[in-house]
């Protein structure tokens, strides 16, 4: 078989893979949706919806050393069918609770952290195997399919869960997620997935011991410099976008209905829509360290536009542009890790790396609430001790100590943007490089 051919049917693989993803994503994010909204209106609380949230991001940052040596060790399609019926477990055992009447808060939580433990294999297994099938020139456009399947979900999942929840209820919702997984399971069974060449340091560290290819993956990125220089960066970009996941739906809620939040955030999926499909066809610009910089100046600004008014189109408009320039900065980053880590040694590292990078969001998340109830949001009230400063520019009243927290998060991902070229590690990464064929 030529290598026009391997390609060909790598990429056909892919698709056929991609295409499960999608259907699976769109499932999982009507749920998601769902149970948010049924979080916040039981409880009315930031903390306790911002909590939800947290369930389905620590789980992810705790497991990696275990993921990671799973998925290079085992068959990475066998992970991801694993995972996906894991996924659907939870989803149903929470399905049989609410039908029954029994469904508490706790169980919600409970479900979440399942389901993030599945993804937790699931999603290093699907990167690490589609290194193997895509070619190096192509990675950037598999990467804008990635994203886009992400902002397919949250495009159509938030209008048409508020709508299957008002009309049929949650059961529905998750019956539909059923579905979805079930189509994933499906795909994964029909398509093969190579594995992929052993290098020479996936020899040397398959002769190891269990724990050193638990640390290994961290090991790999602490002795590379601008690995280490650009997951900080990535760490900072996280912290404010978890801020800003958990601060949206307070913000709007305190002002607007559950249905134009359902807009506000198909505003946010649409923008990662039409920026993942950029991705898709261009593939983003030769040096990637300038396209996750680029992106990163604006995403900040956009962030910031969020806070600037109590106005809906405002907010809608600063979340459209929010996700546009986010997916330009993950698009390039994958690419750029796929590029510089051995395939077979990637499921390590690039759990690695999640860990790291999404370390900053957990701390988000436990932070984002009691900031915005005790701290900002009364500060920024009429007579507030924030008021006075910030109160020309914000205004003050219900919402406005939200909008500030976005506002200084925005500022904080420019800055960062501006200092990582600025650090000559990071600079260089894209020198030692595999440069791809034409």
């Amino acid at each position: 078989m030529t290598s026009t051919q391997t390609s060909r049917r790598g990429l056909a693989t892919f698709g056929v893979l991609w295409l499960g993803q999608l259907v699976s994503i769109l499932g999982s994010g009507l749920t998601s949706f769902a149970l948010g909204i049924w979080v916040y209106e039981q409880t009315g609380s930031v903390t306790q919806f911002a909590t939800m949230t947290l369930c389905a991001v620590a789980p992810i940052v705790l497991l990696s050393p275990v993921s990671g040596v799973v998925v290079d060790r085992w068959d990475r399609k066998r992970v991801m069918l694993v995972s996906d019926t894991l996924a659907a477990l939870s989803t149903l055992s929470l399905m049989v609770l609410y039908t029954g009447g029994n469904l508490r808060l706790w169980h919600v939580y409970l479900g979440v952290c399942v389901t993030a433990v599945a993804e937790s294999f699931q999603e290093p297994a699907f990167m690490a195997a589609s290194t193997v099938l895509i070619p190096e020139r192509h990675l950037g456009r598999a990467s804008g399919m990635v994203q886009l399947a992400q902002a397919a979900g949250r495009t159509l999942a938030p209008p048409l869960a508020g709508l299957l929840v008002m009309h049929h209820g949650l059961s529905t919702v998750m019956t539909l997620d059923l579905v979805g997984f079930a189509v994933a399971v499906v795909t994964n069974l029909v398509v093969r997935v190579p594995r992929p060449t052993r290098s020479a340091q996936g020899e040397q560290q398959a002769r190891e011991s269990l724990g050193s290819n638990l640390t290994f993956g961290l090991r790999y990125i602490l002795q590379r410099r601008g690995l280490m220089g650009l997951l900080a960066y990535f760490s900072i970009v996280n912290l404010t976008l978890g801020l800003a996941e958990i601060l949206v739906t307070p913000l709007v809620l305190k002002a607007f209905t559950p249905t134009l939040l359902g807009q506000v955030l198909a505003c946010s999926g649409v923008g990662m829509l039409v920026g993942s499909a950029l991705m898709t066809v261009w593939g983003g610009p030769k040096r990637r360290l300038t396209g996750i910089v680029g992106a990163g100046i604006l995403y900040g600004v956009s962030l910031m536009l969020a806070g600037l008014q109590p106005s809906l189109p405002l907010i809608a408009a600063a979340a459209f542009l929010l996700t546009f320039f986010n997916a330009p900065i993950a698009s390039c980053s994958q690419a750029l890790w796929q590029s510089l880590v051995p395939a077979d040694l990637q499921g390590r590292v690039f759990s690695a790396r999640m860990a790291l990078a999404w370390f900053s969001t957990p701390v988000a998340y436990l932070i984002g609430g009691p900031l915005a109830d005790h701290v900002f949001e009364p500060a920024m009230l009429p007579g507030g001790a924030l008021g006075p400063v910030f109160g020309g520019l914000l205004g003050t009243g219900p919402g406005r100590g939200i909008a500030l927290m976005l506002v200084l998060m925005g500022l904080l991902a420019v800055m960062a943007a501006f200092v990582l070229p600025l650090y000559r590690p990071a600079r260089e990464l894209e020198s030692t490089a595999p440069q791809a064929p034409p």
